[in-house]
Order: C-alpha cells, then structure tokens, then sequence
C-alpha cells in the first residue's frame, strides 16, 4: 500500500492510501477512526465540529419521525456506504434504506439501497460532497434524494429523483418544508433548531 495526499477536496491534507476494495474493508473493520475508498484510494474522514454533529444527528431524528410506520429504516453516520459495489465505499451523515437493508453478500456491513442521503457541508469536504461523491450516488439506482445541509445558514439543498437520470433541484431555507420522494415531509426549521448555539468548522 502506498502513501500519498489527499487532494480534490476529498477533507483535510493528510496521508492516503491505496489498496484494493477487500483489503480495504477488512482494514476498515478494526480502525478507530473512518475512512472511505474511491477506486483503490482510501483516505481518512476528520471528525465534525460540535455543529456539524448536531445537524447530523437532527436531520436522522426527523427523518425516523418523518418514516416512523413505514418499511424505511434511518441509519447513523456509522453506516458504510457502497456507492459502487468494489470501487466506491462512502459515510454520509444519515441515511435512509427502503424495503429493507440491503448489503453486499460478501460484506454484510455495507448497505447497497440507500433511499436517502444526507451530507452536512464542510469547508474541508464541500467540494467533494458536491462532486465525486455526489456523482457516484447519483448511479445508484434506489436513491431518491439527496440533502445538503449547510452549517453557515438555515439552507437545505435538495435533489430529488424524477425519472432515469434526471434530478430536480430545490434550494429550501427558514419556514420551509423539504418534501421527499416518498411523500414524507421535514420541517426545516426543526432540523436547525438549536444549531447556532454551537460552534461550526
């Protein structure tokens, strides 16, 4: 395996690995800390501000109220990704898996049917939530929506399936209701409630 720098926006400078999708998830399994792979390139995930964790938190407790009765599951941001089975393997802040949580027969800690994403933006990780990573969910075929949550302003970005290859896109703020493919709704405002007391990154 060898070193080198992070870069594209993938997070903070710091070393990166590269090794194959197996070795990548046995190694993962007994790391304290988080990392995600992107074809053969594995780097470290930073830990959010106290903000940043809040609005995580938030947004999977309003998501599990939201679907509370129905077949979804809200998972945390434990929950690893396969944003392209062997080539892709991401976290997210929460996620959602409809009908069920489905994972690879090989890896049954990795979810293959995330319904719903939700990213809280970063400054160290912004351009690559809006990017590659966004670009690999966009190929799966059970994601319905995707939110970006700012940490500086009352602002959801939302992109919402419509049919093969086509995203709506919606920018939600104070007062607003974001709602999901399901029919589901959030109230913005609670998902922000409490959130600039503390301290962002």
């Amino acid at each position: 395996m060898d070193a080198c720098y992070a870069d594209e926006g993938m997070g903070d400078a710091a070393t990166i690995l590269r090794m194959s999708a197996d070795e990548y998830l046995a190694w993962e399994r007994v790391q304290p800390d988080k990392h995600e792979f992107h074809l053969g390139t594995v780097f470290a995930i930073a830990g959010g501000s106290p903000r940043h964790n809040f609005l995580s938190s938030a947004a999977g407790a309003e998501l599990r109220a939201a679907l509370r009765g129905t077949t979804r599951h809200v998972l945390s941001s434990d929950q690893r990704i396969a944003a392209g089975p062997g080539e892709r393997y991401a976290y997210s802040d929460a996620v959602v898996a409809c009908g069920g949580v489905r994972t690879e027969p090989s890896a049954p800690d990795v979810l293959t049917n995330p319904s719903i994403v939700v990213e809280v933006l970063s400054r160290s990780t912004e351009t690559y939530d809006r990017g590659q990573k966004w670009e690999a969910y966009q190929r799966l075929g059970s994601l319905t929506d995707y939110l970006l949550v700012s940490q500086s302003s009352v602002r959801v970005e939302h992109y919402q399936r419509e049919r093969e290859g086509s995203w709506r896109y919606r920018v939600l703020g104070a007062g607003d209701t974001i709602t999901l493919a399901n029919g589901a709704t959030l109230a913005v405002d609670a998902v922000y409630d409490g959130a600039f007391e503390l301290a962002s990154d």
